[in-house]
């Protein structure tokens, strides 16, 4: 989307800024808020060029409340313009007959659910095209609330799901970012009583490998993985179950065979401790909680949520809605700055390597 002119230092491909869309979320959640008070930052804004695919009212009633002057341009989403290559830094491409304003706020609602999934399925769509057709480079999506998807009629659980049936993707994986801990799951959205009847030893090893590969773009060479057990005490040499040694076990073999430095399977309750402390740069936590519990302990405000195997770039802050502060100049916007600067790392990664081949 940079215009390529002579005298336009960004105009070479290996030096271009990433252009970086933003998707909204639910409208009635904290999304309009930390998405202005990020981009109100001019060491944000300095790492790349913008699409902000939401509601220009919301942004600008949160801009209001913050008392921050509003420092974007304006755009239909619709329209013939909105194909083109970025004139402007900073761009809203506004969907307002989403308008949400006159709508009841802080609760799930279907309103909330079509917008949302109306500012996903576009940028989507523009991470798909090229730059020159106004794709961008990276997307970082606010939270969406999935009953408000639910009621809007949609079935995918989470933005995980819908972006690798949207891209056609074989194998995905969420893996969570932060200063303190790494963490990638092995399962996502399941009960927890059926994750002992879908776990395989791919689902161990494909975790294992999408991480490997992310970490070697963030400039880590060969990294050193640690892989949890599912029972306690990783089962005890199968005293309190058999997954280990059946399924994790043999995908940690299968990740050395690639080269991986892959260790494990260890307890759940420790292997995080030695983490934080430097020792593994990342853990591979077998379901949910069992990953997120302590790396939201550690690093709730910083941590990123980054979509693994995707032929695009997807972050996103690792927090929700926060409908029970919503329009009440309460959000931190630091998640979805670290969103920001992890989806400029990788994309501006992308953009060099495209260069050189």
């Amino acid at each position: 989307m940079v215009q390529n002119t002579p005298n336009n230092p960004d105009s070479q491909p290996s030096r271009r800024k990433p252009v970086i869309g933003i998707t909204l979320g639910d409208p009635a959640g904290i999304g309009p808020e930390i998405v202005v008070k990020a981009l109100a930052d001019p060491a944000i804004r300095r790492l790349g060029r913008y699409v902000i695919y939401g509601l220009n009212e919301l942004l600008h009633y949160a801009a209001d409340l913050a008392e921050i002057e509003p420092f974007w341009w304006r755009l239909q989403h619709d329209t013939e313009r909105a194909t083109y290559s970025l004139v402007h830094d900073l761009v809203c491409l506004d969907f307002d007959e989403h308008s949400m304003l006159a709508s009841p706020y802080r609760k799930a609602t279907r309103q909330g659910g079509q917008a949302s999934l109306a500012f996903l399925e576009e940028a989507v769509s523009a991470a798909q095209r090229p730059i020159e057709q106004g794709g961008i480079d990276a997307l970082v999506t606010a939270p969406i609330c999935k009953e408000s998807w639910q009621l809007a009629g949609c079935r995918f659980p989470g933005h995980t799901e819908f972006l690798q049936k949207r891209t056609k993707s074989k194998r995905v994986a969420m893996m969570f970012n932060s200063p303190q801990l790494n963490v990638v799951l092995a399962t996502i959205h399941l009960p927890l009583m059926d994750i002992r009847n879908v776990l395989t030893i791919g689902k161990v090893f494909d975790p294992i490998d999408l991480a490997n590969e992310s970490l070697k773009l963030l400039g880590i060479e060969n990294p050193k993985i640690a892989v949890c057990g599912l029972n306690p005490h990783a089962s005890e040499h199968g005293q309190f179950g058999d997954e280990e040694a059946r399924i994790i076990e043999p995908a940690i073999e299968h990740a050395k065979k690639f080269g991986i430095d892959a260790h494990g399977p260890f307890p759940g309750d420790t292997i995080f401790i030695q983490a934080a402390k430097g020792k593994y740069d990342l853990v591979v936590a077998m379901y949910h909680d069992q990953g997120l519990i302590p790396l939201k302990l550690l690093a709730f405000d910083e941590a990123v949520n980054v979509t693994l195997g995707l032929p695009i770039v997807r972050t996103s802050p690792d927090h929700g809605t926060a409908f029970d502060i919503a329009g009440k100049n309460m959000a931190s916007p630091d998640s979805m700055k670290a969103a920001i600067k992890l989806a400029a790392k990788y994309a501006s990664t992308r953009i060099v390597n495209e260069a050189k081949s």
